[in-house]
């Protein structure tokens, strides 16, 4: 029995660190799509480049943001085993 408890808290806290990983890999990819868009567009229209920057500016927060939420997910399932 004990054995098994151990194995779940260390399957937990692999799939903890594996989960972050994942998470900040997201994020990565979320804001380099984002960016990308934004450059197109801007290349596209340069006059309305300044509302671009700022819709991507929020975008961007709001991407950083759930990352952030999913990092301490995964570090709350980490150190809670």
């Amino acid at each position: 029995m004990l054995g098994t408890l151990l194995q779940a808290a260390a399957l937990a806290k692999f799939g903890g660190a594996i989960g972050a990983g994942i998470v900040a890999l997201a994020a990565g990819f979320g804001i380099g799509k984002l960016a990308q868009s934004t450059m197109e567009a801007s290349a596209r229209q340069p006059e309305i480049a300044g509302g671009l920057r700022t819709t991507a500016i929020i975008i961007g927060a709001l991407i950083e943001g759930v990352c952030l939420f999913g990092v301490i997910v995964c570090l709350l399932a980490v150190l809670q085993s």
